[in-house]
């Protein structure tokens, strides 16, 4: 039996990578392990996709609930096919003014998880199988009032690009993605004051056409995805301009 599995599967980039996977049928999916926090979410997307769904209501930052999710795939005789760590959150603001808790809960959901679910789902992956790890363009360069966040994803980019380079003598690929803005939920938790409404709404992409060019860039093996000439032209800028001074015009 082949399976995919989707973190974050909930909502946003998630929920919308299951409904492409749904239609698109790569690798020949047998079925979905769809991951969240929020089971009935999970429910409402298992409607409307075709293939077999299998729900974990599970917190990827949780130990009790990975080592639920560690026995399944070890019960399961089951093989990876595509595994996509798309669970993740931000927060903006001062990094002094904002809740340490929250933030080294960031930290654990957008680093510490991706990297142990990547872990336990290795063993069942063969040959042509597929990790699509979410980072961010935020990884391209330090941003203030975004600092743990972009610290965070950039964590995640160097994780998966290091990653990709040692399993290539196994033929498992690894695609980085590395979107900007997205009109999803997610700021509606990372800006709760409003602060960044203008940025959003200038560069704010579509995410079926950011999924879409993330599972097109896996198919051809791309080590990244990066959607849109802004996010493109953003990622050269933070390899040609000084950090410093990207930071003061970020400013």
């Amino acid at each position: 039996m082949n399976i995919a599995i989707i973190t974050g599967a909930s909502s946003g980039l998630g929920k919308e990578f299951a409904k492409q996977l749904d239609r698109k049928c790569v690798d020949n999916i047998d079925e979905f392990w769809l991951i969240a926090r929020r089971k009935e979410r999970l429910e409402e997307l298992e409607d409307t996709i075709n293939r077999k769904c299998r729900i974990f209501a599970y917190d990827i930052s949780d130990a009790t609930d990975m080592a639920k999710f560690s026995h399944a795939l070890k019960t399961a005789n089951a093989k990876v096919r595509i595994l996509v760590n798309c669970a993740g959150f931000g927060l903006v603001g001062r990094f002094t003014e904002l809740s340490i808790d929250k933030q080294l809960d960031m930290v654990d959901v957008n680093c510490k998880a991706t990297v142990k679910l990547t872990y336990m789902c290795l063993p069942y992956m063969k040959k042509n199988s597929r990790i699509i790890n979410v980072a961010s363009a935020a990884a391209f360069a330090p941003q203030p009032l975004f600092t743990v966040y972009a610290a965070s994803k950039a964590f995640v980019e160097s994780f998966n690009r290091a990653l990709n380079s040692e399993l290539k003598n196994r033929n498992i690929y690894i695609t980085s993605v590395c979107p900007g803005p997205v009109n999803t939920e997610f700021f509606d938790v990372a800006d709760v004051k409003g602060e960044y409404n203008k940025m959003k709404k200038f560069f704010m992409a579509d995410p079926a056409r950011v999924v879409s060019c993330a599972l097109r860039d896996s198919i051809n093996k791309k080590s990244i995805s990066v959607y849109g000439t802004a996010m493109k032209t953003w990622r050269y800028a933070s390899r040609l301009v000084p950090t410093d001074l990207l930071m003061k015009i970020y400013g």
